[in-house]
């Protein structure tokens, strides 16, 4: 449950404008094409019907944000994602009753409550669909958003600097490479495995230290990020992230790999999408 709690982002208005109208095509097409409930009876024109109900549905959506949403999140902080759940569902069922006074206007039936009841009813089914599918996909696409921005903003800012990871054996060679080219380091009863890209090809080799050491060494990189008491990955290469509030796997290096975050540092990995 612990995932309605979360901050949901702000949309831009580009976005809604361009939601809006995706709503009001899809209303269009289905009842010109499908003509459910009723409507292939409809004695009038029946492109010129859809596209009436099309108007209303976009209609509904600006009305609904520029009264409901805006004054709402204004007022609510932080704005969390039951918050934007709720709030859609609200607004399903309000172009669901203004589409339902438009069917008795074009229809010329009498107003029922029992019936506009009924609407409501079945409004409500829907909405609860459609602001769980809406509010999941909005919520994702936005951690993918934040998580490729920042991103793109160290691998820049990186670019060309390299770390070196220090073997403790007498004889053994320290390991030097392009921080960008490593992708996580892993913890083996007395070494660690460092995996990276060499030339372009996956590299793993072992080195006698402790995951500790490696933390130390590198320090002063912030991308470096212990994500389970056994990994540490380097956030320049994550490419997803997948899971929820009990534990995600990391994949890196665009799926070449994947290693675990564990529960306990959940809320640091959320720190770097936030």
């Amino acid at each position: 449950m612990s995932i309605f709690t979360r901050k949901y982002p702000f949309q831009p208005s580009s976005s809604w404008a361009l939601e809006s109208l995706r709503n009001c095509a899809i209303v269009f097409l289905i009842l010109y094409f499908l003509q459910p409930f009723g409507f292939s009876a409809y004695p009038g024109s029946k492109l010129l019907a859809s596209f009436l109900f099309g108007a209303v549905t976009f209609l509904c959506c600006l009305v609904f944000r520029f009264l409901v949403f805006i004054p709402l999140q204004k007022v609510v902080r932080p704005w969390r994602i039951w918050h934007e759940a709720l709030t859609v569902l609200a607004m399903v069922v309000f172009i669901g009753l203004c589409n339902f006074f438009l069917a008795v206007a074009l229809f010329r039936f009498p107003v029922e409550w029992g019936l506009c009841l009924k609407f409501v009813y079945w409004s409500l089914i829907v909405g609860a669909i459609v602001a769980g599918v809406s509010t999941a996909v909005s919520y994702h696409n936005y951690l993918r958003g934040q998580l490729d921005a920042l991103l793109d903003k160290t691998t820049e800012a990186q670019a060309g600097v390299s770390v070196t990871i220090h073997d403790t054996r007498v004889r053994g060679n320290d390991l030097t490479l392009p921080i960008n080219d490593l992708l996580y380091i892993e913890a083996q009863k007395n070494n660690v495995a460092v995996c990276y890209f060499k030339d372009g090809v996956l590299e793993r080799e072992e080195m006698l230290t402790t995951l500790a050491a490696v933390l130390s060494d590198l320090a002063d990189y912030p991308n470096i990020f212990q994500c389970h008491r056994s990994f540490v990955v380097n956030v320049n290469n994550i490419s997803a992230a997948r899971g929820n509030s009990n534990g995600y796997t990391l994949e890196l290096g665009g799926g070449v790999a994947a290693v675990p975050v564990s529960r306990s540092y959940v809320p640091k990995l959320k720190s770097y999408v936030s």
